[in-house]
Formats: structure tokens, C-alpha cells, sequence
């Protein structure tokens, strides 16, 4: 790590236009010999200690059952010590907490005071302002940037003064849409520096998608970037804003950064961030936030069509990201720590942005894609950056197992430590090839299970007693706090090993949302109201005879693809829009590549004259304009009609088995109003798989 102790790397005038590669020679090393190693002996999986030093020494507490259980037991001991040893406060908490699961009222640290950007950049900047805090790995190939501490200090500083000096206060909603760069981090951290919420907004949803997020927020700042890059291609990212804020009367300005320098649209609401910048100071007053205080929202796609909105707040999310990241990562300062999400998404904020700088490390921004230039990518940065963990999607694992094992064996990988999966659940085969290949046998794999509700990982085989086992394909053991109940459809809970139920959390635990804004009806509808005084996470789970959890899948109508939560009811909303459409039905049926892809099926109007194949083509384009490319649907079927109850209520179990060729599966269809239509979409499907498949 020679180059993290050559003293500041400055920033360039224009950070995003610069051409200058850091250490642009790849090294290679010889093709090592790989062993198909199995992931069952526990002697493969030794660990460091997770112990907490807070407890060390506190009678009873031995191993680490004894501390989970102690968490359970005591949870205003465990998180009150550590929320007061591990975060700085202007001010100390009175209450650890104030809660009630069946209202919905969830409160951590009542009246405590501090300020999350002074947790995560000052305390560092303070001890060693040359550690490197980010490192920036651009779209470019082989290019890279690092950021010290002092310099994302003083960037912060600046767009938190540029923010003040333009109206924005404590409370108000600022949207960002911008690529994965230094400067979205310094944003959400200025945000949080000044008491504003930020709602990062991925970039890649289309205009309308965009607009609709801006609206509900009632954010009147946009800060965005002239233009993205991503696998080499540009993204026009400004356009895209000009055209959502023409339809957001509420937004009075729009910060514009330069990532490629290209000319692109002007509006009387623009503001060169830059140029703001430059007339600023680089100190900037860091506004008390009461604990509960909104830090936060970020929009999730629900079973109905609009987005929710999840609000999180200051103290409690952030400790539980900074324990969670240390902890299941067995994650520490001077780790170069590679977690390769948007920032758009709550995995960025969690693990690329709070979690890691809460804890000092250095964080990885992942602009690119991994396929780009080629299948390699990832395993090259790894090598020159010396990365000590990855965190990656199922998705890309699954699509880079079937590239071969040449474009990862090139790259020397020794400096990783341990690799960790987020999302769906990762399949058997991707695990083993991820663990054997990628991490050749001797890195620990947590496959990990949370949401963006939860705030932070909840499931994950890690922490755990030294050496315990990891067993593939499952999140197996519970955090700290976090206490599963299994639930059957009459709200029983099922006790014992070797019970399938739907999936609940028992205890409140600091890092959980705290509402929807701006509608907490339906915070308390969707989270628990279904299971009174539990958590409904929509996911239902088995629990094996040994105790450890596996994840079966969503519950509810929303579909993971490529770990992008989306609502059905947003897709057939979309569709529904066509003027030949009269009725579409959407489900998720397993991908290879993505974990699960977009069915819809679509019931066309009478005496429609149109080939289907130009109004399949058709719909697919209203989906990408109003939603965003990845929510296409895949495949689209033309049915006479869907399978519907009497009270006119479809049966999507009927349809999600049709498209996951379950055919033999579908159960009593007498019961439906025209059990005929079932014949006709089972027929139809099959001919849709036999010309997707090239028969």
C-alpha cells in the first residue's frame, strides 16, 4: 500500500475530467493451480476474533452465543455502551430507547445530540488527514483516484456551504442523481453536515421515474452531473433531470458537476457546483441532529404502484451500519474495503458510504460494470488496488461463472481476506465457484441477508464463534439485536427447527427505518400490521434442523432483479398505459443471470388489428421510459384472459408457477371464474419458451 503513504493525493480543479491514471500497469502473475475445495469443513473458515471489546471482561459473557443472547436480553446495556463508546456526541442520550412493534414507533437515543459527517470524516481527519477514504475506481479502465480524508473533508465543507448559501436548511429535501464518484459522497455527508435529508435517487431511472421521487420529497435542490459513464457508455444524466424537474414545480435549484466536460443543456435553474464551490471556505459548522432526526430517504419499489419512500434516522442507522460492516466483515482501519453497489441503492449508503468511513477504512467507489472491459474487471481492481474484501451481487457472480475461471485466475487476489454477497439468494453452484475460485479456497464467504428497511445486515453467517462453519447458500446466523420469528399464514408463530414460515423480526433494533415519509399509515399496513408487534420483512424463510436460517423468497408482489427491488403493480401500471392493453399481470420468474427476470402477461382489447410482436415492442419501451431499462419485462405473453376468483382477484400463485415451468404445479383451478384460461396460458407460455429457446 505504498501509495496511501505518499501524503496527499490533491484533488484536481476538474476531479471528474481528469485524465490521470494512478498506477495504471496491471502486474501479473503466473496461473495458479486451483482445487475444487468444498465449503463444509470448518477448519477452512477460521476467523479473527468478533469479540466486542466493550464486554470484555463482563462476567458471563464467553462466546459469542453468550453475547447474542445478552443483546436479546439486555439490549439497552449492549447498544446503549456501544452507541456511547463507538459515535461522538455533542451531546449525551438520556433513553437507550422508547418502542412499541405494534404502533410502529421506534425511537433510539432519545435526546441525544450529534452530527453523522463529524462521525465520519472529522474523528479520521483529526488523527491521520492523509489516510485515504476513498479510492474511486473509474469507468476508465485502470484508472483510479485516491481521496484522503482531509481532502473529502474539505470537499464536504464546501458543497455544505455552497447548500446554506443557496437557502437549504436543516430539514429540507435535497435529490441527488449522479454517477458514483467522490462528489455523491461528499453531498449526502454535506447534507448531513447541515441537517438536510438526502434522497439518492439511482441513476439510471427514467425521467418520469425521477420525477415522481423529486415530487414526493417536495425536494426543491437537484445536484447531478453533466453526463455519466458506465461500461463506456455515456449516460445522459442531465437531460434526463431537465426533463423530470419540467415537471417538479417544487424545485427552485439544480447543482450541475462535470464528470465527462461535454456540452450539454442549460436552464435558468442550473449552478456549476464547481464554480459554487470555489467561492467557498472549507470549514463549514456542523448542525446538532437529535438522534431521531431524518438522515435519509431512499426510494423502494412496493406492491403497489408507487414508491415507498424509507426514511432513516441519525444515531441508530449509523451504528448499526458501522457494527455491521466491522463485524461481518471483520473490517478495520487500513483495509482497503470493496463493496461494488451504486451508492443509488441502500447497500451504497450502508457499505460504501456510512458503514466503512464511520469505522476510518478506505472505501472503494465502483463507477463501472463488471463485464467492462471485459469479465476481469473486478479481479484486476482487486490486484492493484490490494483490496482485503469484495461484496458483490448473485447476479455478478452468476454472470462471471460463466465467463470461465481465466479472467479471475490472471489476477493476483492474495490481498482479499474474505468476500461477502448481498440480494437474492446466491445458488449453490455460484457460491462454490465464488468461494473455490475467486477466493481460491481460503477466504470466508458471507452470504448475507438484509433489506432497505432494516438499515444493515441482519442474517449473515459472520459474526460467529472463531472457525464456526458457513454453510452454502444460506445467511444462517442472526446479528446482534436481531431476533427471527417464524410466522405460518394464520399468524401462529412456529417454534422448533426445520419450519418454513414467513420471515419476522421480534426485537426493534437501532439501524430499522422509522417511517414512510409522509405516510406512516402505510409504513404501519405494509411492516406490521400483518404479524401485530413484529417486523414482516415479506420474505419467508426455512429454518433447518440445525437452527441456521436459509432464505425461500418474497412473499408479497415484488421482484428482484439484479438486486433491484421492483414493484409489480409499478411495471403493470406502465403497461396498462398502452391503448390496446386491457389488463397485465406481472411476476418474477428465476433468471440465471439475474436471480429473477420480468413475466407479463397481457390481456389485449377486442378487435385489435396490430401484430402483437410490434405492440410487445411497444410496451417494452413504455416500461423503460417511465420506469428504467432494467424493469423491461423479459418476456411478455399474450394471454386471452388471466386466472381470476369469482371477486375478480388474480391468482398470480397460478401465474408465477406457469412462468417458472411448474405447469404440474398449479393446484385447484376449479374454483377460478373461467378455469379454461389456464390451459390456454400454460399452451401460450410454451410457445413463447420454445422461440426463446430457438426451437
Amino acid at each position: 500500500m505504498e501509495m496511501f503513504k505518499r501524503g496527499s493525493l490533491l484533488v484536481s480543479k476538474s476531479l471528474f475530467t481528469s485524465g490521470r491514471c494512478l498506477q495504471n500497469g496491471v502486474r501479473r502473475v503466473k496461473k495458479k493451480q486451483l482445487y475444487n475445495i468444498r465449503y463444509a469443513s470448518s477448519a477452512q473458515v477460521v476467523l479473527t476474533s468478533t469479540k466486542i471489546p466493550e464486554f470484555n471482561g463482563v462476567q458471563n459473557l464467553k462466546t459469542h452465543q453468550d453475547l447474542h443472547e445478552f443483546s436479546l436480553k439486555n439490549p439497552e446495556d449492549f447498544w446503549g455502551k456501544l452507541a456511547r463508546s463507538r459515535l461522538e456526541w455533542f451531546s449525551d442520550f438520556d433513553r437507550v430507547q422508547e418502542t412499541d412493534m405494534t404502533k410502529g414507533l421506534i425511537s433510539w437515543f432519545l435526546n441525544g445530540k450529534l452530527n453523522v459527517s463529524v462521525n465520519c470524516v472529522d474523528r479520521h481527519m483529526r488523527e491521520d488527514p492523509n489516510r485515504v477514504a476513498l479510492l474511486w475506481e473509474k469507468d476508465e479502465p485502470g484508472c483510479h483516484q485516491a481521496v484522503t480524508y482531509k481532502e473529502l473533508y474539505d470537499m464536504m465543507n464546501k458543497i455544505g456551504n455552497t447548500l446554506r448559501s443557496h437557502g437549504v436548511r436543516k430539514g429540507d429535501r435535497v435529490a441527488m442523481y449522479m454517477p458514483v464518484s467522490p462528489y455523491l459522497v461528499a453531498s449526502m455527508l454535506a447534507c448531513a453536515r447541515i441537517g438536510a435529508i438526502h434522497n439518492v435517487i439511482f441513476a439510471g431511472f427514467s425521467a418520469e421515474a425521477l420525477a415522481t421521487r423529486i415530487n414526493d420529497a417536495a425536494a426543491e435542490t437537484v445536484i447531478t452531473a453533466d453526463q455519466g459513464l458506465r461500461g463506456g457508455k455515456i449516460i445522459e444524466l442531465k437531460k434526463t433531470v431537465d426533463e423530470a424537474v419540467s415537471r417538479c414545480d417544487c424545485v427552485k435549484r439544480v447543482f450541475v458537476t462535470q464528470r465527462t466536460g461535454n456540452d450539454v443543456s442549460r436552464t435558468d435553474l442550473d449552478f456549476s457546483l464547481e464554480e459554487e464551490m470555489a467561492k467557498q471556505h472549507t470549514e463549514c459548522d456542523p448542525e446538532p441532529m437529535d438522534s431521531e432526526d431524518f438522515l435519509f430517504m431512499l426510494y423502494t419499489s412496493g406492491s403497489t404502484g408507487k414508491p415507498k419512500g424509507i426514511a432513516h434516522s441519525q444515531a441508530g442507522y449509523l451504528l448499526y451500519a458501522a457494527l455491521t460492516h466491522q463485524l461481518v466483515f471483520d473490517c478495520h482501519p487500513g483495509d482497503v474495503w470493496g463493496c461494488v453497489a451504486d451508492i443509488g441503492w441502500i447497500t451504497g449508503h450502508s457499505y460504501v458510504v456510512y458503514g466503512p468511513l464511520c469505522n476510518g477504512v478506505t472505501s472503494v467507489l465502483f463507477e463501472s460494470i463488471p463485464t467492462y472491459p471485459d469479465a476481469g474487471r473486478y479481479w484486476e481492481t482487486v490486484e492493484r488496488l490490494k483490496m482485503t474484501q469484495i461484496y458483490v451481487a448473485p447476479t455478478a457472480v452468476r454472470l462471471l461463472l460463466k465467463s470461465g475461471n481465466s479472467f479471475v485466475t490472471k489476477y493476483d487476489r492474495s490481498s482479499l481476506r474474505l468476500l461477502g454477497c448481498v440480494g437474492e439468494p446466491l445458488n449453490h453452484e455460484a457460491f462454490e465457484w465464488y468461494h473455490d475460485v475467486v477466493g481460491e479456497g481460503r477466504c470466508p464467504l458471507v452470504d448475507t441477508w438484509w433489506q432497505t428497511e432494516t438499515g444493515g445486515i441482519c442474517i449473515s453467517p459472520r459474526p460467529s464463534a472463531p472457525g464456526a462453519e458457513i454453510k452454502p447458500a444460506m445467511p444462517m446466523r442472526p446479528f446482534f439485536g436481531i431476533d427471527p420469528v417464524l410466522v405460518d399464514e394464520k399468524g401462529n408463530e412456529l417454534e422448533g427447527n426445520d419450519k418454513y414460515g414467513a420471515l419476522c423480526i421480534r426485537s426493534p433494533w437501532p439501524g430499522m427505518a422509522r417511517t414512510l415519509y409522509g405516510n406512516h399509515d402505510r409504513f404501519l399496513e405494509t411492516y406490521f400490521k400483518p404479524y401485530p408487534g413484529l417486523y414482516f420483512s415479506g420474505d419467508g424463510a426455512h429454518r433447518h434442523a440445525d437452527g441456521y436460517y436459509q432464505i425461500t423468497g418474497r412473499m408479497d408482489d415484488v421482484i428482484n432483479v439484479s438486486g433491484h427491488r421492483l414493484g409489480t403493480a409499478e411495471i403493470e401500471d406502465a403497461m396498462d398505459e398502452h391503448p390496446m392493453v386491457a389488463e397485465t399481470a406481472v411476476v418474477g420468474f428465476p433468471h440465471d443471470i439475474k436471480g429473477e427476470g420480468v413475466y407479463a402477461y397481457v390481456t389485449l382489447m377486442d378487435e385489435i388489428q396490430e401484430p402483437e410482436a410490434q405492440i410487445i415492442q411497444e410496451l417494452k419501451e413504455m416500461v423503460k421510459k417511465q420506469i428504467a431499462s432494467y424493469a423491461v419485462p423479459e418476456i411478455v405473453q399474450i394471454a386471452p384472459g388471466l386466472p381470476k376468483t369469482r371477486s375478480g382477484k388474480i391468482m398470480r400463485r397460478i401465474l408465477r408457477n406457469v412462468a417458472a415451468n411448474k405447469s404440474d404445479q398449479l393446484g385447484d383451478i376449479s374454483t377460478l371464474a373461467d378455469p379454461s384460461v389456464v390451459a390456454s396460458i400454460v399452451k401460450n407460455h410454451e410457445d413463447v419458451m420454445k422461440i426463446r429457446n430457438g426451437k
